[in-house]
């Protein structure tokens, strides 16, 4: 459980030089204002108890009047880590665009190739300025490019000393989040004065204490479209059957959310859900019967469901330090067309089957309008967080506002679909799907047809 001793956050040292932002600390003088340091954001607005709420806060993001770093003296390093994902380029530009513009911040190092652009044998980092970022943010993937693995906190701390780097930017999921945790460690145990903040990125949406991740939005909007597809080839067949498979290892936020916006999907299935294949219950049985009654049937299915159909056991650690389900060499997508196909052939309904699986398409793509607002306010509360010293710290947002999140919190779970709140209610009300496992006593049946009216 929580502490608000576990939401403190740490930083390099006092705020001893006044902020070049010419801010405002005046209200209403039309002059936008520093954020003070006591402002907080309260992580819980409600309760299911009665009496008085009680929560814990994090620290608001936002400028400071007085800020620990002095500008003349910074060095920045920018790092993207892991997997693509839209908007990468975006941050990327807004961070070099705020220190350079408004910090006064003249060097930026771009280290290439994540986590190995610290270590040995590394591609020399790129000097960042405004003429060279101009306009990545209209191009997908990094600028800087990206590798996942681990590399030793002592020796990315000695790459960083020896360059006079002495703010990093780390933009990454999970892994990322626990390496920049472990340099920052380092810099500590080394007194070195070292501001390491991270910017959260992850198309699954999973960061623990952060609403929405950037690129989200935007792997929605293209997952949308091979929905839609999948949907006009199902329709366009006697008996058709669409299937698109969407990421999501581990939470099925994005599955989720594509089958809600594009309102076209019968079945929607996420690593959250159980739900069986077979029995009078299972996805066989419930999609014999939307055939039977309809002419078309469209599944929505996350990449992690295959945990939930073959071995789930866990083993050894991936490059990101993520662990290996026996299930990742084994892909849910073609399974699942291949055991409905032969299973309407045995009850005599001779489906046509499209299968769709973009999954990497989605992430490939510069971040759409909603995404680029996003990743600009990131990026920009980052800067604003390592000029006022702190460190070992992600921004994020929790309830539309942004935070300083200390990573060892960041990291020390996932974030994912709650089966019994409004996201999965949005999707049964959406889809029409009935729960697919045997239900239990107190279950009533809904007045809506399974599996929708389309």
């Amino acid at each position: 459980m929580l502490t608000q001793e576990d939401l403190r956050v740490r930083t390099v040292g006092p705020p001893r030089f006044p902020s070049p932002l010419g801010l405002s600390t005046t209200p209403d003088d039309h002059i936008p204002d520093y954020v003070l340091d006591s402002a907080r954001v309260a992580l819980a607005v409600e309760t299911d108890h009665e009496g008085p709420l009680e929560t814990l806060y994090f620290e608001k993001a936002g400028p400071r009047e007085r800020i620990a770093l002095d500008p003349t003296t910074v060095r920045a390093g920018i790092v993207t880590c892991g997997g693509l994902c839209p908007g990468l380029n975006h941050v990327v530009r807004s961070l070099v665009f705020e220190l350079h513009h408004k910090y006064r911040v003249r060097d930026i190092l771009g280290y290439r190739y994540g986590y190995a652009g610290l270590g040995p044998g590394r591609e020399p980092p790129l000097d960042l300025g405004p003429s060279i970022v101009r306009h990545i943010h209209r191009l997908g993937g990094s600028l800087l490019g990206l590798s996942r693995g681990h590399q030793q906190p002592s020796v990315m701390l000695e790459t960083l000393a020896r360059d006079g780097v002495n703010v990093l930017f780390t933009i990454g999921g999970d892994g990322t989040l626990r390496g920049a945790h472990a340099l920052a460690l380092e810099a500590e145990r080394q007194g070195q004065a070292l501001s390491v903040v991270g910017v959260p990125k992850t198309i699954d949406n999973d960061v623990p204490w952060v609403d929405k991740t950037f690129g989200f939005d935007t792997a929605v909007e293209l997952a949308c479209v091979a929905v839609d597809g999948a949907h006009t080839e199902a329709l366009s067949a006697l008996r058709g059957v669409g299937i698109v498979k969407l990421m999501g290892r581990d939470a099925g936020f994005i599955t989720a959310a594509a089958a809600i916006a594009s309102g076209e999907a019968n079945f929607c299935l996420v690593p959250e859900v159980p739900f069986d294949l077979e029995g009078p219950h299972g996805l066989l049985a419930a999609v014999e019967a939307r055939l039977r009654t309809h002419s078309h049937a469209l599944l929505v299915v996350a990449e992690g469901c295959a945990a939930r159909v073959f071995d789930a056991s866990r083993g050894a650690l991936d490059a990101s330090g993520n662990v290996r389900y026996a299930s990742d060499t084994l892909d849910i997508g073609p399974y699942l067309r291949e055991r409905l196909q032969r299973h309407l052939q045995d009850v005599g309904l001779n489906p046509t089957i499209k299968y769709i699986d973009p999954s990497y398409m989605i992430r490939s793509v510069p971040a759409n309008a909603s995404d680029g607002i996003f990743c600009d306010a990131l990026a920009r509360n980052a800067v604003h967080a390592a000029m006022a010293g702190r460190t070992d710290v992600v921004v994020g947002r929790w309830h539309r506002v942004f935070t300083h999140l200390p990573l060892t919190v960041a990291t020390a779970t996932r974030k994912s679909l709650d089966p019994d709140g409004a996201l999965w209610l949005a999707v049964t009300e959406m889809t029409g799907q009935p729960p697919l496992v045997p239900r239990h006593p107190g279950w009533r049946r809904s007045t809506r047809p399974a599996a929708g009216p389309r």
